[in-house]
């Protein structure tokens, strides 16, 4: 998968090269000017303040102690940033209950397609549950992404309770001794109190038909909405525990720098961007490659 993530950088990477000019060529000397103008390329890239603050405290002092050029210590730095993967675990729970969460136009419903075409690929069996019952036109495209992934799919009529959705999902699972249910969920506007409470609900619907469910509460975050998706962070990790995020579109923005804020006030790891349209195009995400699709070199 390696090289994905760097294309999918391109226009970023393309925008912070013209702005920088020859910066990252100079020795370990930077005056502040050139902090300045690396201040601002960051900003204009969507890093929020706080984190390029974080991301420049004495950074040029940090490179001459170190013998590095000032593109390799703020690499370090932003490396760093992104929590350590963790140690092994025995074997998961089963199934493995993933509830997919987010605002409306994110790419929900296809990062639960893809991620179930990529499940089955590996030779598991399970479930996509289409919790956004109140498009009709969600549960069909789920239903198709399902049917191309051999995975089943759980919906019910339009308008039904997304949480009984949720419920006969896991239920269906538990029973038939699958490996996975996937929990697509509409589209909200994590301003709005009563359907971030339905969301609430969902949860713990889940973790009745199977305790401890879900296991993984993931948000999909749009990588063109730039600081807006900090808030939305915000809103669902206090409403539901997000325990890790997806970042769609990042090959559509010159603005990429948003995964960078997001790890630095949260620590949450990022598990998939999504460079395309296709299966494939959703890849695991790696810090080191995001960096360097960044800053290149």
């Amino acid at each position: 998968m390696m090289g994905r993530i760097l294309e999918g950088l391109r226009k970023t990477r393309e925008a912070l090269s013209e702005r920088l000019g020859g910066l990252f060529g100079r020795a370990t000397e930077a005056d502040g000017e050139a902090l300045e103008a690396l201040e601002e390329a960051l900003l204009l890239a969507d890093v929020g303040l706080e984190t390029i603050h974080r991301l420049l405290d004495r950074l040029p002092q940090e490179a001459r102690k170190n013998g590095a050029t000032l593109r390799t210590a703020l690499a370090s730095r932003m490396t760093a940033l992104w929590p350590p993967p963790p140690p092994p675990e025995g074997p998961p729970p089963s199934p493995w209950v993933q509830l997919f969460v987010g605002v409306n136009g994110v790419g929900k419903t296809t990062t639960v397609g893809k991620l179930a075409a990529q499940r089955t690929a590996r030779g598991q069996r399970g479930i996509v549950a289409a919790g956004d019952t109140f498009r009709a036109a969600a549960a069909d495209q789920l239903e198709i992404w399902a049917r191309r992934a051999g995975a089943e799919v759980v919906r019910q009529k339009e308008g039904a309770d997304p949480a009984a959705v949720a419920f006969d999902a896991v239920e269906a699972a538990r029973a038939r001794g699958l490996d996975f249910v996937l929990v697509d969920t509409a589209g909200r506007l994590h301003v709005k109190h009563n359907l971030m409470e339905e969301l609430a609900k969902i949860h713990r619907v889940c973790g009745r038909a199977c305790p401890g469910a879900p296991h993984q509460v993931t948000l999909v975050l749009d990588a063109t909405t730039g600081q807006n998706g900090l808030q939305q962070a915000r809103l669902f990790t206090s409403k539901v525990g997000v325990t890790d995020l997806v970042l769609t579109k990042l090959d559509g923005t010159a603005k990429g720098g948003i995964a960078l804020s997001v790890a630095a006030e949260f620590g949450l790891p990022i598990r998939y961007v999504g460079v395309g349209e296709k299966v494939e195009d959703l890849v695991p995400f790696d810090p080191a490659e995001y960096v360097s699709g960044l800053l290149g070199g």
